[in-house]
C-alpha cells in the first residue's frame, strides 16, 4: 500500500472499544466506580492523592468520585487497600495503613468511604468495594497511607523503534516498570498530551493499523487512554489496565510529532562562531543571507547562550564564511526586531522558499560567553 495512502487510514482510523462489565458489588455495598459504568482505569493519578505528607507517596487518602474530592474513613482500613492506593500513584510497596497521622480533610468535604474491602490487586481504590459513610464517620477518623516513594523517569513517557525522541511507540512508565500502550482508544488528542510531554512539537500523525516503527518489545500495561488534551502528562489521563488482555498486533500505538526547532553554529571555531544552520521539522538546514541583519545575529547569539553578536562588516564579501552547506536551505529574508525568544518567531519568507544558493549561507560570529 502507498505509504501516504496507509498513514491517511492511520490517521483516519478512529477504532474503540466499550466495556459494560463490572463486579457485583456485596450487599450493601455501592457499585465499584460510581457514575463511571467503566472498569477502573488502570491509572488516574487525579481520582487518588495523598496530601499533607512528606512526599507524594505518604499522605491523607483523598479521593474524587462523582466530580467530588473527599477523604476515606479509617473504618476497616488496611494494608491491601494502601497497596491499591499505591499502585495507582505509580509509588513503591505499602508500608503502613494509618490514621489521624496527616490531620483532617477540609470540613467543606465530605468523607466520601468507609469499610474499604481491598484484596490488593485492584488497579484503582475506586474499583474495591466500600461503603458510603453518610454521616457515620467524620474527619477525626481519616485514613492515611504511607507508600515506598518511587523515583519515577523524568518524563515517565518515551516513544521507541525510531531514529528520534519525537517519533515511534508509545512506552509509558507504570506500576514501576516499561510498558506499552494497546491502541484501542487511541486519537490525536491522547497524540498531543504525548508530544506535548516529551518537549516535541504537535503530533503529525497517528498509527495503530500499519505503523512503520519497530514494535515495542515491552509488555501492554494500558488501552483505552481518554486524555481531555489538558494533562501535563500521559499518565494523568483516564486509561484502563490491559495486562493479560488481548491486543492486536496491528494496534500498536505510534505517533511521530513534529521535531522542536534548533539551531547550531558548524565549521567554526567555537559552538559560537559558524555557519548558521536551523532544524525544522526534523531536518537540519541553512539559513540565506538576504536581508540579513546585526539584529537577526544578536538574537541568534542570545538563543544559543553566547555574548553579543560581533558587528557585521558594510560589504557583505567582507562578512565571515564557514562553508557552503548542503541539503535544504530553510529561511529566507529574515527580519528580527531584536526582542524574539528564539530566531523562528522572526518574520522570515516561507519554510524552504528562497530564491538562494548554498553560495549564501549565513555564518554567524558572536562571543564567547
Amino acid at each position: 500500500m502507498d505509504l501516504r495512502l496507509c498513514l491517511l487510514f492511520c490517521f483516519a482510523a478512529n477504532v474503540g472499544v466499550s466495556s459494560s462489565s463490572s463486579v457485583p458489588a456485596a450487599p450493601g455495598i455501592p457499585p465499584r466506580s460510581p457514575g463511571t459504568g467503566l472498569p477502573a482505569a488502570g491509572f488516574a493519578l487525579p481520582d487518588v492523592r495523598l496530601v499533607d505528607g512528606p512526599h507524594r507517596c505518604a499522605g491523607r487518602v483523598e479521593v474524587r468520585l462523582d466530580g467530588r474530592w473527599g477523604t476515606v474513613c479509617d473504618d476497616g482500613w488496611g494494608l491491601s487497600d494502601v497497596a491499591v492506593v499505591c499502585r495507582q500513584l505509580g509509588c513503591g510497596k505499602a508500608i503502613e495503613a494509618l490514621s489521624k497521622v496527616f490531620g483532617p480533610g477540609n470540613e467543606s468535604d465530605p468523607v466520601l468511604m468507609m469499610d474499604v474491602q481491598c484484596q490488593g490487586t485492584e488497579a484503582a481504590l475506586g474499583s474495591c468495594p466500600y461503603m458510603d459513610p453518610g454521616n457515620i464517620c467524620q474527619h477525626d477518623e481519616d485514613a492515611g497511607a504511607r507508600c515506598q516513594a518511587a523515583q519515577l523517569p523524568e518524563p515517565p513517557v518515551r516513544l521507541v523503534g525510531n531514529a528520534t525522541r519525537c517519533s515511534g511507540q508509545v512506552e509509558i512508565f507504570h506500576d514501576g516498570r516499561w510498558g506499552a500502550v494497546c491502541g484501542l482508544g487511541w486519537d490525536l488528542t491522547d497524540a498531543k498530551v504525548l508530544c506535548r510531554e516529551l518537549g516535541c512539537g504537535s503530533p503529525r500523525y497517528v498509527t495503530h493499523h500499519c505503523s512503520k516503527f519497530s514494535r515495542s518489545s515491552a509488555p501492554v500495561l494500558l488501552g483505552q487512554l481518554k486524555c481531555t488534551g489538558q494533562e501535563a502528562s500521559l499518565t494523568h489521563c483516564q486509561a484502563q489496565a490491559w495486562e493479560g488482555r488481548h491486543c492486536p498486533h496491528h494496534r500498536d500505538t505510534g505517533v511521530m510529532c513534529q521535531e522542536p526547532f534548533a539551531l547550531r553554529l558548524v565549521n567554526g571555531p567555537s559552538k559560537c562562531s559558524g555557519r548558521l544552520e536551523v532544524r525544522y521539522d526534523g531536518l537540519w538546514g541553512t539559513v540565506c543571507d538576504d536581508n540579513w541583519s546585526e539584529t537577526n545575529a544578536q538574537v541568534v547569539c542570545r538563543e544559543l547562550g553566547c555574548g553579543p553578536a560581533e558587528p557585521l562588516a558594510p560589504k557583505l564579501q567582507d562578512w565571515p564564511r564557514f562553508g557552503q552547506g548542503t541539503g535544504k536551505i530553510w529561511l529566507d529574508d529574515i527580519r528580527c526586531k531584536g526582542t524574539e525568544e528564539t530566531l523562528q518567531n522572526c518574520a522570515h519568507r516561507l519554510w524552504s522558499y528562497h530564491d538562494c544558493t548554498h553560495q549564501e549561507d549565513i555564518s554567524v560570529v558572536c562571543q564567547d560567553n
